[in-house]
């Protein structure tokens, strides 16, 4: 899954940091095709048409991710992600995968904190087939104590490989919403305990299954060169036959207001050199102060020109990188509960970690007392507004359909990808002030420190 999240950052996150205004100017407004409807079984659909390139990217987003997972059962999103790739009723195991890598397309699927995603870019002759997978999935996974069993195994190995004996490998994406938050379903571990995934059970997972995995807790998302209307024809024969079931309630997810700075420490027996992550909680989504945020977001901590790189890795020479944003396994967009504005970096021995708090502090007192300029405001729109043309124009198609299916699912609006520029632009001066004035205080603040277990001298 961590490979999936980087290339998922990749298309979206990463891009917020590309040097703005390269190429040829955008278009004066994103204009992407929407068609948007439910099926009578409660199932979202989203199309968007677009003949520029000769593939289709299909991609089923489930209502159930890393946050809503049941109590005493952390890691079981995740490890359900991993059971959807295994037979169906009508398809073996493993042949689902051959059909598309068959065809020349990618498929994949990722746990996210309030979905689960399963995509696949394929040509366009095979849009029908996949929509066909799709249904199978939805319709009749085959469960058995042997899947079950085997994927427990694979889930308990990846943790081992990308947290366990990995360096900085829960740093600090798992860490810090665990100290940060007081919520449990914001807090818990994420990648899931062992103990947990133990005791999952062959009716835990049928019951997961029929809870979660069903067409009113889903969108379908079709992006990409294909026939309008014989593409809806073919979603109403492979969907529409589903049985109706309820919308699975959702927990109290809200998350308290912090009012007094929280500090951790913890030592990473593999890491060559200490580390330092700090997080504030965010404004709501879709709320004026959340747009500003989106822009302090640029303005401090994306790409070289931000402020934060320029202080801690050029000025001060603390460490080579500073990482982080509005969401470390995603973008600002593609959550629906509670989060962070979160940056890390690993920093040389020597550095005092007193020294670059203030250096931080500093920084973000500067954004509060004083007024962006009109040139370095239109920077951090530009910089938006060209990652969201990158997404647009994308020939996976991914990026998109990312925002398509989360727009659809958390606020029932998938043509709100047209006016995101609108609402960044709505932003001023006094707005970013006030709202860094009100969430960038250590009060909002939670600060994790990594204390390195190796020796010094190597390299991480």
């Amino acid at each position: 899954m961590q490979a999936l999240l980087k290339f998922v950052a990749a298309g979206l996150a990463a891009t917020f940091a590309a040097i703005a205004g390269a190429g040829a100017p955008l278009p004066a407004q994103i204009n992407v095709a929407v068609d948007y409807y439910r099926l009578p079984n409660g199932l979202r659909v989203v199309l968007s048409p677009d003949p520029s390139v000769p593939t289709s990217t299909i991609a089923m987003y489930y209502h159930i991710g890393f946050r809503i997972e049941p109590r005493n059962r952390t890691g079981f999103a995740h490890l359900f992600e991993h059971l959807m790739f295994q037979e169906t009723t009508n398809l073996a195991k493993g042949e689902a995968d051959k059909l598309v890598a068959g065809n020349g397309g990618v498929s994949n699927g990722s746990t996210r904190f309030d979905y689960t995603n399963y995509f696949q870019v394929v040509p366009s002759n095979v849009t029908e087939p996949v929509l066909w997978v799709e249904a199978e999935r939805m319709r009749g996974l085959v469960l058995s104590d042997t899947s079950l069993k085997n994927q427990k195994d694979v889930v308990k190995n990846e943790v081992r490989v990308n947290v366990v004996n990995r360096p900085y490998g829960a740093f600090p994406w798992l860490d810090l919403p665990e100290h940060a938050n007081s919520n449990w379903y914001n807090a818990h571990n994420f990648y899931g305990e062992f103990a947990d995934i133990d005791a999952a059970t062959l009716k835990d997972v049928r019951s997961f299954y029929d809870t979660y995995y069903v067409p009113s807790n889903a969108v379908l998302v079709v992006a990409g060169d294909f026939d309008p209307a014989a593409v809806r024809a073919e979603i109403e024969r492979y969907f529409g036959g589903l049985p109706t079931r309820p919308e699975p309630a959702r927990p109290d997810v809200s998350e308290p207001r912090q009012t007094k700075e929280r500090t951790a420490t913890r030592t990473d027996p593999l890491a060559p050199r200490p580390a330092l992550a700090f997080g504030y909680h965010l404004p709501e989504r879709n709320t004026p102060e959340w747009y500003a945020f989106g822009l302090i977001d640029q303005i401090l901590l994306q790409g070289e020109d931000s402020r934060l790189w320029r202080r801690l890795v050029q000025e001060r020479g603390y460490t080579d990188s500073v990482e982080g944003g509005m969401n470390l396994i995603g973008n600002m967009f593609d959550y629906e509960g509670p989060m962070l504005w979160a940056a890390s970096l690993v920093h040389d021995p020597g550095a005092s970690e007193a020294a670059i708090v203030a250096d931080i502090d500093a920084v973000i007192g500067r954004l509060q007392h004083e007024l962006v300029g009109p040139a370095e405001l239109e920077r951090a729109i530009t910089k938006i507004r060209s990652a969201l043309y990158d997404v647009a124009g994308s020939s996976t198609r991914f990026g998109l359909v990312d925002l398509l299916a989360c727009f659809a699912l958390f606020d029932d609006d998938p043509s709100k990808v047209n006016r995101l520029e609108s609402e960044f632009r709505k932003v001023t001066p006094e707005l970013l002030r006030a709202t860094a004035r009100k969430y960038l205080v250590r009060g909002n603040r939670t600060r994790l420190t990594l204390l390195a277990g190796k020796s010094a001298g190597a390299k991480p």
